[in-house]
Formats: C-alpha cells, sequence, structure tokens
C-alpha cells in the first residue's frame, strides 16, 4: 500500500497540502483534523464529568488520567489550529521561473516542492477505526478493540506488514489493560474475554 503523505514517501520533499477550490478550502482541510480531535476530547470531558466515582476512592483516582488525556488532546488541537492558522496566512512558494538567480538556486537545492492532496482512504480508515472502537468497545472489550485499533490507524498511516502491526497493537493494548487493573486498580472492559458485555 502507498501512501503519498507517508514519512518514507515524504523525506527531503517539502510538501504543500491544498485543494482546487482555493486557500479558504486549504484552510478548512487543515481544521478538519483539530476539530475532530476537539470533538473526541469534549466526549472524554463529558465522560469525566459523568464518572460515578466510588465513595472511598483514593488519589489519583479513576478521573484523573483521563482528565491528563483529555487536557493534552485540547493542547494538541491548539497547536494544530495555530499551525494550520500560519501555513495559511503565509505566502505562497514563488513559481520556477521568477528569475535567473532565484532558478541557480533552485537548481542547487536538494529540497524538492510538489503538491499533493487529502489521501481519503487513509483518513477513512483512521476516523472509522476510531468511530467503530468507540461503538464496540463495550462488545469487544479493550484487549481485542485497541488491538484492532492499532492495527487500524498503522494500515491507515500505510504500514506494509499487517501482520506484525496486529502483533503490536495487541501486545500494546493487553499490556495497557494488566498496567490499569494491577498498578491503578481500575478494570478496563474485558468484553467477550470476560465472559460477557
Amino acid at each position: 500500500m502507498h501512501n503519498p503523505t507517508a514519512v518514507s514517501a515524504v523525506v527531503g520533499e517539502r510538501l504543500i497540502f491544498g485543494v482546487r477550490s482555493g486557500r479558504m478550502a486549504t484552510l478548512a482541510v487543515a481544521l478538519l483534523m483539530p476539530a475532530l480531535i476537539v470533538a473526541f476530547a469534549v466526549y472524554l470531558a463529558i465522560g469525566i464529568a459523568t464518572m460515578e466515582i466510588p465513595p472511598g476512592a483514593a488519589f489519583p483516582g479513576p478521573r484523573f488520567f483521563p482528565a491528563i488525556i483529555t487536557a493534552g488532546l485540547f493542547a494538541l488541537a491548539a497547536l494544530l489550529v495555530v499551525g494550520a492558522v500560519r501555513a495559511w496566512r503565509a505566502p505562497v512558494p514563488a513559481t520556477a521561473e521568477s528569475d535567473d538567480e532565484d532558478a541557480a538556486t533552485e537548481s542547487t537545492s536538494t529540497l524538492v516542492t510538489r503538491r499533493v492532496g487529502m489521501d481519503w482512504k487513509s483518513f477513512s480508515w483512521i476516523v472509522g477505526s476510531v468511530l467503530g472502537f468507540t461503538l464496540s468497545l463495550q462488545i469487544l472489550g479493550w484487549v481485542i478493540g485497541a488491538g484492532l485499533l492499532f492495527w487500524c490507524i498503522a494500515r491507515g498511516f500505510g504500514s506494509a506488514r499487517p501482520i506484525f502491526s496486529l502483533i503490536v497493537g495487541f501486545s500494546v493494548s493487553s499490556a495497557a489493560y494488566i498496567a490499569f487493573d494491577m498498578a491503578l486498580g481500575l478494570s478496563l472492559p474485558s468484553g467477550i474475554l470476560g465472559g460477557g458485555f
């Protein structure tokens, strides 16, 4: 599978992300991911606010780590918005036919500029896997759900080793399940592996 925006495909190149409709459409596309991150962070914040805490829960409690993740998501979204607005306000790069001096400088430069568009297939894999994980977490459980989520996101980013991604996904999700259960005393959904939902 070839992903034109994967790191291996763009090392040493300057990418200009854009669509045919103009600069406002470019900004809208760049703000799509921060909007999705904010929506997910709001979903987590609502879950934290409505979480039922046992009376004898000690610090840090079940809200502590989800709150850190939620705050990190809001901060990441803010950074992405700032980066998108800065890139949108930046002047458009000059063409290669500006003058002889620019042409000489460009010929000696190793940096290549090319325009790429939105990879809707990768975007669909990532967003679809997050939605599927959210909807099926109680049925599949954390270990299976998070393992499949890792595999789908790796596929969305262009991974060419599906078996390796699946093994890493299940290993990480199992380690997280054990860490939450033993270190924090918090039980993640076990789903079908626990004999029920």
